[in-house]
């Protein structure tokens, strides 16, 4: 389930809103148990969705580095390489 969050610091071009919020998702379903939460959860689950983001969102905005921006084409194909080396496709 949390092999989806995928780190979302220093790329360029930066993160986005909706990549923040599909980790938090991933994040929140992994903690709670739920895929898609009963009705009688759905609020708590939204809140708890919408917490992390503004939280990671925070976090990203604040955090400093001297190291140069990833690109994510490489990082896209050296994540395939490494998918092949271990499952041989």
């Amino acid at each position: 389930m949390c092999r989806s969050i995928k780190t979302l610091y220093n790329f360029e071009p930066p993160a986005t809103e909706q990549e923040i919020r599909a980790a938090s998702l991933q994040f929140v379903r992994k903690l709670s148990g739920f895929s898609v939460p009963s009705k009688a959860n759905q609020e708590a689950f939204e809140r708890a969705v919408d917490e992390v983001a503004a939280s990671a969102a925070r976090l990203i905005g604040s955090l400093v580095t001297t190291a140069e921006p990833r690109d994510r084409a490489i990082e896209a194909e050296r994540a395939k390489a490494r998918s092949a080396a271990r499952f041989g496709t």
